[in-house]
């Protein structure tokens, strides 16, 4: 069996080779990041109608809507050390390895919402519009209210998506400890720590964020990830509220892409190696 650390490693290689041949085929602009193994990151195409990252329905989707475009502009924060200096600026959604990329590729696509089997495994109503980056206002002791980003919220249920990540965060305990509901909400002296710090802290603050909003949450992985698997079944085990571990639930993106139209299935067959495979 892999350490829990190799997995990403090894879904990082995949990506890796996987995006170098598809750029190389479309003649994709795209330069190579430094260090081992070497990343895939796109520019968009001269006319800007186009980018590399992303299939061209999702980006002109994209680009129609002033709330989804102002996603794309993120700053890459390791640009300066790890990719070549350009006069154009690298964006996080650039990387071939974004979770985010891969996330508004497909929710961005055409009639993807609108389709009743995406609605139906992930408990939705069909046409609801995707908010990316949703700041849920988590309330705190103190009366005031936290402003950490939630990936996405689609009508009634928050998203957290995941692709080569190692985890999903550590945060010490005066952090979680601030928040308003949680000793209500988790069992805290079973949650998995690190020393006295909590692990899987976004998993924490969107359970959370889920309590106060009565909304469901849904995490977003890669079958290819069963360590994140098991982070994520260590914190459900210890949410207290029966009908809150109701509203959470894991998909994985292979489950999401049985649902999806041919031609994106395919696009995320070939780019990122996402093919249903059913039993």
């Amino acid at each position: 069996m892999l350490a829990s650390s190799q997995y990403g490693s090894l879904l990082r290689q995949e990506l890796c080779a996987r995006n170098a041949s598809y750029a190389a085929l479309h003649n994709l602009p795209h330069v190579t990041s430094y260090g081992e193994p070497p990343v895939i990151v796109y520019q968009p195409s001269v006319c800007g109608r186009k980018h590399g990252n992303f299939i061209s329905s999702s980006y002109r989707a994209i680009m129609r809507r002033p709330e989804w475009r102002r996603r794309l502009q993120k700053v890459h924060s390791q640009a300066k050390h790890a990719l070549p200096g350009v006069e154009y600026v690298w964006r996080e959604l650039d990387s071939s390895m974004s979770s985010d990329a891969l996330l508004m590729n497909i929710f961005c696509y055409p009639g993807v919402t609108k389709r009743r089997e995406v609605s139906l495994l992930l408990g939705t109503d069909m046409g609801d519009v995707p908010e990316f980056g949703f700041r849920p206002h988590v309330p705190l002791f103190s009366g005031g209210k936290e402003r950490t980003e939630v990936d996405m919220k689609l009508g009634g249920v928050l998203f957290e998506a995941k692709l080569t990540e190692g985890d999903f965060q550590i945060q010490g305990p005066s952090t979680l400890e601030q928040y308003r509901d949680f000793r209500e909400v988790f069992d805290c002296s079973q949650l998995p720590r690190r020393g006295r710090d909590y692990v899987s802290y976004q998993l924490l603050r969107n359970v959370l964020a889920a309590y106060a909003l009565s909304l469901q949450f849904c995490v977003l992985l890669d079958a290819r990830r069963p360590d994140l698997l098991e982070q994520w079944y260590g914190i459900i085990r210890c949410v207290l509220p029966a009908d809150l571990r109701t509203r959470c639930k894991i998909l994985t993106w292979q489950e999401l892409a049985s649902c999806l139209p041919a031609t994106l299935e395919r696009f995320l067959s070939i780019k990122y190696g996402i093919m249903f495979k059913p039993f």
